[in-house]
């Protein structure tokens, strides 16, 4: 039987149904493979389930020659490289629907947490020292906010959606404009990046991120920025300068930063940092998750079984549904 090798603990149920299809490679407990076993796995696999942990470069594809197809269990796959793998024959294919609910979901919670003052109140309380109501961890609100998205695509667009709940504007930008029909129906305006920056009260990150995002929010972008926004990056940890970041809240260019992605994993940058930014953990005007934007546990059995559907369809002689390279299916 061919080999799959699932680097991540996923359901029981994922894994007996492609047990039928192969013998099946995975990791004890819910610590990926490392570099070196996963390496060793796929060395003579024909499939492989990614996820967030797994950096497949031309290297990785070199030392595993038999590999066929790469079924990502997520819907950013900047960590997967998509040309290595056409160039090696290998099939590529993501999970593009299940991720835009629970991360625009969380992008909304992470911005009233941030503005709340959540974090201060909860350690206020634990440390023993709450006597009931004071005047104190007065914050920002959602309501009546310019909120500004960076991003129009569908965790962009779900965003939007779920902030209507809220009074305010919602403005937007984006490389490829919105059509007016989907502009007006989630009553989010246009605006170019520097008129976001200097408008907005709170801005989300919606974007994947690439060799043109990367760092898009930097000493520049924070310094255009109005005094006292909050920012909140739900999507890429690389997108944001962490540093410059650190030093944003320090001088009170932005009054709080919430995020649920960091720099350092982002595993196929060479110059990745391999930790989050000290300064920042250290610093209170933040709201900090450990990725958690699809972390349902519905989603998530969801998304494993989506990427074993795809490596069923592959062994089975069917075309996966959603190939990020089908060019290699032609030749």
């Amino acid at each position: 039987m061919v080999k799959i090798v699932v680097p991540n603990w996923i359901e029981d149920e994922t894994l007996a149904r492609l047990s039928a299809h192969g013998d099946v490679v995975t990791s004890e407990g819910r610590d990926p493979l490392a570099d070196d076993e996963l390496r060793a796995a796929c060395a003579d696999a024909s499939a492989l389930m990614a996820f967030m942990t797994e950096c497949v470069d031309r290297p990785f594809l070199d030392a595993c020659p038999k590999l066929k197809i790469i079924a990502g269990a997520l819907k950013g796959f900047d960590n997967l490289d998509q040309r290595a793998c056409t160039d090696a024959r290998v099939l590529l294919t993501y999970v593009p629907n299940l991720l835009t609910e629970p991360t625009a979901e969380l992008a909304i919670g992470l911005s009233i947490a941030l503005a709340r003052n959540m974090r201060a109140g909860d350690a206020h309380l634990r440390s023993g020292t709450f006597a009931g109501w004071r005047p104190n961890f007065y914050g920002g609100s959602l309501q009546g906010a310019t909120v500004g998205i960076i991003g129009g695509g569908a965790v962009g667009r779900e965003t939007m959606r779920l902030l209507s709940g809220f009074r305010g504007r919602r403005i937007y930008f984006d490389e490829n404009r919105l059509d007016p029909t989907t502009e007006k129906a989630l009553d989010a305006q246009y605006a170019p990046l520097d008129d976001l920056t200097r408008l907005s009260d709170f801005i989300i990150l919606a974007l994947p991120l690439t060799d043109q995002t990367k760092h898009i929010v930097n000493v520049s972008f924070l310094a255009a920025m109005k005094q006292g926004t909050y920012l909140v990056n739900p999507a890429r940890g690389s997108l944001v300068d962490e540093a410059a970041v650190v030093e944003a809240l320090n001088t009170g260019r932005l009054a709080g930063y919430a995020a649920d992605t960091f720099e350092m994993e982002d595993w196929h940058r060479p110059d990745r940092p391999r930790q989050v930014h000290p300064a920042l953990l250290a610093c209170d005007q933040t709201v900090l998750t450990p990725h958690i934007g699809s972390a349902v546990s519905e989603v998530r059995r969801q998304i494993a079984a989506e990427a074993a559907d795809e490596i069923i369809a592959f062994l089975s002689g069917k075309r996966p549904r959603h190939a990020v390279n089908p060019e290699v299916l032609e030749t």
